[in-house]
């Protein structure tokens, strides 16, 4: 039997999806109007414009969202490392402060399927698959509940769960509650490499509108495209769900809803996969915030990361925050406050090659370490320039200005900068090779010299 909840603490629901591009969105000028929830949320509430993952591989992501901290300091750098049992998450967190907690959904963090009850980061109520695009499928969809017991739910998965959240938001209506709902869509699905949509879904935006970057690269958004707005489509019908039970239940002005995504898709543009690149199109997610703290926010245009959502949780929450978590809350910057907010974000990327990045306001700078192994070594000691792209010039990132005389001195105060936030990140600083001089202007980039082999 739950306590009475307490009108000081509000709920709060994390909105999870997985592969999500933040050109999606219509407030990020997608004209197939697939997410008209979202946008909605984003006016009335806070809309971080410039939001980006620190990791763009599902489990290191996940690590940073649930811990705070870089995936290098949480030990999850790459896919297939279980969380460490003793590294505290957003559930110990709030469940310390008297709020029930519970996960629905994609875990991706544990060494076996089901789940076992220690390597599920502290949450009570589990209804969730470690790897749910193996578990279930578009219409089958197959989780695992508090005692490891398989359970079937009827409906497209996107809807499935949203059904299961419903359930339990009406379940713990009398006690605050945090609850993480982490979707699957609209990543593909892995055995059949396709984006299964509603039945229907797929005809309805195949060959509709094609973003700038894949239009000119192509890689396999032709025939994936589709499928993925059906699920997109699918996924902010969800939303606008949630949002209509909290009003049934006279939550709405108690609740708080982070609506982010762990990284985005690339459609076998920059790599023999969807994501695991520096490029916008691998790391820019769209985000938005509603409910107290967040009402009529506006748009901000710092940059964010995905390692600065957990401190921001919690202190909007009134939690304190962990002196060790890496990332900051955005509450000061929505509330006018004098703040230095940092002007790049880092990012660490895995498994396709051991890289680091930093994306600033206007340039993209990522370097590479031809000596490590993409799926051993969590970093290195040396490190080779590979990208440098000029963002106000080249906003889709075709034309790679690395090695390029005329570019010299701004690589290497990037290159500076780079080092900076590796090592406030716990990173040791690394040996930064340059890139060999090539003369010319800019050119385009061929896919061929975008592809970073496995």
């Amino acid at each position: 039997m739950t306590a009475a909840r307490s009108n000081e603490q509000p709920n709060v629901i994390v909105f999870f999806t997985d592969q999500q591009r933040w050109d999606t969105t219509g407030v990020h000028g997608n004209p197939l109007g697939l997410t008209p929830n979202f946008d909605r949320m984003a006016r009335e509430g806070t809309h971080i414009y410039n939001m980006f993952t620190c990791q763009p591989v599902c489990g290191p992501a996940r690590s940073c969202l649930q811990t705070g901290l870089y995936a290098t300091a949480s030990g999850c750098y790459r896919n297939s490392i279980p969380l460490p049992r003793d590294r505290r998450t957003l559930a110990h967190h709030f469940k310390d402060a008297g709020y029930d907690t519970g996960y629905i959904g994609k875990w991706h963090l544990a060494s076996q399927e089901p789940v076992p009850a220690d390597e599920r980061g502290g949450y009570e109520y589990w209804l969730a698959s470690n790897v749910l695009e193996f578990s279930s499928d578009a219409y089958n969809t197959v989780m695992y509940d508090n005692d490891c017991n398989e359970v079937r739910l009827p409906g497209y998965r996107v809807d499935a769960q949203t059904d299961a959240a419903i359930r339990y938001m009406d379940a713990h209506q009398d006690h605050p509650f945090f609850l993480f709902l982490s979707y699957i869509e609209p990543h593909h699905q892995n055995h059949t490499d396709n984006y299964p949509a509603p039945d229907g879904s797929e005809e309805l935006y195949t060959d509709r509108w094609t973003p700038p970057d894949l239009r000119a690269l192509t890689g396999s958004s032709p025939q994936h495209l589709g499928g993925y707005y059906g699920m997109v489509k699918r996924l902010d019908e969800g939303l606008g769900r949630i949002r209509d039970a909290l009003k049934s239940l006279n939550l709405t002005s108690r609740t708080i809803i982070l609506f982010t995504s762990d990284h985005g898709c690339h459609f076998k543009t920059r790599n023999e996969e969807y994501k695991r690149s520096a490029h916008d199109s691998s790391i820019r997610v769209p985000t938005a915030l509603y409910g107290p703290g967040f009402l009529q926010g506006g748009q901000l245009r710092e940059l964010v990361s995905l390692v600065d959502l957990p401190a921001t949780l919690l202190d909007a929450a009134g939690i304190e925050v962990p002196a060790d978590m890496q990332g900051r809350s955005i509450l000061p910057i929505i509330q006018k406050q004098p703040v230095s907010w940092p002007e790049e974000v880092l990012v660490q990327i895995s498994e396709s090659q051991v890289g680091r990045a930093i994306r600033t306001q206007r340039w993209k700078y990522a370097v590479t370490a031809p000596d490590a192994h993409p799926k051993n070594d969590a970093g290195s000691a040396r490190y080779v320039e590979e990208l440098l792209y000029d963002l106000e010039a080249d906003p889709y990132e075709l034309s790679n200005l690395a090695g390029m005389e005329a570019y010299r001195t701004v690589a290497d105060e990037l290159r500076a900068r780079l080092i900076t936030r590796m090592v406030e990140a716990g990173e040791d600083a690394p040996e930064i090779v340059a890139h060999e001089v090539r003369s010319g202007g800019q050119r385009r980039v061929s896919i061929e010299e975008c592809r970073i082999k496995l």
